[in-house]
């Protein structure tokens, strides 16, 4: 039955340690908590239940390794890097395979984009530190001013459980190619990449204690690491409420930060929009991974003349979706991530009801035969007739929960697209070009897809404003934040 859970012994192969210094080592206090497969409700394996004593451990191992790896030349840790890219790849199929089971995703999602995107990570930011370049700025005959981008020494990645070794990777990659050592810490409920990329670090060549990994809880484990002395900057992806702790606990102590935070996205679909491709990219936009994408399309916006065609045609294929185990090449939809979330989204429908939606398909839980009988399933829902400022429209859900809008015109769009305390992505689905780049200068959003969702340009800054973050990922964003700028000026003798 959805929402049980069902706890079964696990083996020392099935338990995720912490790797600290080259090695995978047990927690300080010697406990553990249980992880749990969200297809089967049953736990699987367990993860270290870490401590102060852990992070202090691993913060020390990188202060350690720390002068060796800046010292190293910029095309040997590219090397480094790229090692470790192609033994990923070399193992997709495992790693697929275990970010399926720990997260409940399809396992087709999971080989054609999370590892993926993880090996292009690595190598793309293995290229980019090599074109990295700092500023010269003459400023007379005989005055020269120069910058130098250093390394900022150890760094802090806390990574989601939504996409675990995707974001993870994103982290950890600009942070050693700038020349950094890193603790990372993934998320507590999926636990395993992360402990099998750590395995890969040796025999890619990276010195023990440039990369560690901590695992644990966030008020354990997370909150000690961003207080840490010797953590410089702290990079997070994951909700608003704990991106606000982390800036409390770090701000104050001067550190930079990086937050990647919640969403509640818009889709504006104007009636010259190309139906077909609108329909089909809104459907995925809206159920990707289970609508566990903080870039996922939460509410979308239909304009008069097109919104009965549109919402009859996404909800038929709403409901064609297939519900799934996510190990059948089959499914569509797999499990969500956990007991308390399957019971959260389902609250949201609850309420969406009582704000006087209607329900027009999906949002019940599902009931699979076989091994997956305690899974935590949900079917996709469809949501109209909510007014954009209650509760259900404005607060993020992050799950496959989708609530439809009509609008008249196109300031009355923007305006509702705007009205939430997120800004993080939007999409513009419109056959004029001239109304597009209005749309895009007007939407407060740190990215927004004109008639297309999720084509990612690593090259490009990644964020978002308002409560949805602080900061930037990718491209120079990401190792201008990993660096320290400082200015030289020199005065030539006469």
């Amino acid at each position: 039955m959805a929402g049980a859970r069902e706890e079964t012994p696990v083996s020392d192969a099935d338990r995720c340690d912490n790797f600290i210094d080259g090695r995978f080592v047990p927690p300080a206090g010697g406990s553990y908590l249980p992880v749990w497969e969200p297809a089967t409700g049953r736990v699987y394996a367990e993860v270290a239940a870490s401590g102060r004593a852990d992070v202090d451990a691993a913060c020390q191992a990188a202060e350690r390794a720390f002068p060796s790896w800046r010292e190293l030349p910029t095309e040997r840790r590219a090397a480094v890097l790229n090692a470790l890219a192609d033994r990923l790849e070399a193992q997709l199929e495992r790693f697929a395979a275990a970010e399926s089971k720990d997260t409940g995703k399809p396992i087709t999602l999971a080989r054609a984009v999370d590892i993926p995107r993880a090996v292009s990570n690595l190598r793309f930011f293995a290229a980019a530190a090599q074109h990295f370049a700092t500023e010269c700025h003459p400023t007379s005959a005989d005055v020269l001013n120069y910058t130098l981008r250093q390394p900022l020494g150890v760094v802090a990645g806390i990574s989601p459980w939504n996409l675990p070794l995707y974001l993870f990777t994103w982290k950890v990659a600009p942070a050693l190619a700038a020349g950094n050592c890193v603790v990372g810490k993934p998320s507590e409920l999926t636990p395993r990449t992360a402990t099998l990329f750590a395995g890969l670090c040796g025999e890619a060549g990276l010195p023990p204690g440039v990369l560690n990994v901590v695992h644990g809880s966030g008020p354990d484990a997370g909150e000690p690491i961003c207080a840490h002395p010797s953590v410089r900057a702290v990079s997070f992806t994951g909700g608003t409420k704990t991106g606000a702790r982390i800036a409390g606990v770090a701000g104050p102590l001067f550190k930079k930060l990086s937050l990647e935070l919640g969403g509640k996205n818009p889709v504006l679909v104007f009636d010259d929009c190309d139906f077909e491709a609108a329909v089909a990219t809104t459907l995925r936009s809206s159920f990707s991974n289970q609508g566990e994408i903080c870039l996922c399309g939460s509410r979308v916006f239909v304009q008069d003349a097109l919104y009965d065609r549109f919402r009859d045609e996404l909800v038929a294929r709403a409901a064609r979706l297939v519900v799934g185990d996510p190990a059948d090449p089959a499914t569509d939809q797999g499990a969500l991530i956990s007991t308390e979330h399957h019971a959260k989204v389902r609250g949201y429908l609850d309420l969406a009801r009582r704000e006087g939606g209607t329900i027009l398909c999906g949002g019940q839980p599902v009931s699979l035969p076989g091994r997956c009988a305690g899974g935590w399933f949900l079917s996709p829902a469809v949501v109209e007739g909510l007014a954009p400022d209650c509760r259900t429209s404005q607060e993020e859900i992050f799950g496959p929960v989708v609530s439809l809008y009509r609008f008249r015109t196109e300031e009355e769009a923007v305006r509702l697209a705007n009205g939430t305390a997120y800004g993080l992505a939007s999409v513009v689905w419109t056959g004029s070009l001239d109304r597009a780049h209005r749309a895009v200068r007007d939407l407060q959003a740190g990215i927004t897809w004109v008639n297309c969702w999720m084509l990612r340009d690593l090259r490009t800054p990644f964020g978002g404003v308002k409560q949805s973050g602080v900061g930037r990922e990718g491209g120079w964003e990401a190792l201008r934040f990993f660096t320290e700028a400082k200015n030289v000026c020199l005065k030539l003798s006469s």
